[in-house]
């Protein structure tokens, strides 16, 4: 059995709360709350664009049911279906900028 060996040593900074040690290598995490808000907006846009599509059936197979084809079905579900995706690739791919003060208070 291999025994891995981390010679990697960490600071350790106190907590002002006194809580936990913070690490100082930590990284900032991947999503933000912003970012997750507009995810929430991309996942809500799909729901209604999806609710808005729904429906429009014939009673029975004979009969030819126009609501089929009404502008709410052919041309707002799908935008709201497309917005709600787009909303989501940029909450994903979106990173706020970070302050260059943060940046040095983080150096020192």
């Amino acid at each position: 059995m291999a025994q891995v060996n981390n010679n990697q040593k960490t600071k350790l900074t106190p907590n002002p709360s006194g809580k936990q040690p913070v690490r100082q290598d930590q990284k900032p995490p991947l999503f933000r709350k912003t970012n997750y808000i507009l995810m929430i907006i991309g996942v809500v846009l799909l729901i209604i664009g999806y609710f808005c599509i729904s429906g429009g059936a014939a009673e029975s197979p004979e009969q030819f049911n126009p609501e089929v084809f009404n502008t709410r079905r052919i041309v707002v579900a799908p935008i709201l279906i497309l917005l709600g995706l787009v909303t989501e690739i940029f909450a994903i791919m979106w990173r706020p900028k970070v302050k260059e003060d943060q940046n040095e208070e983080k150096a020192e």
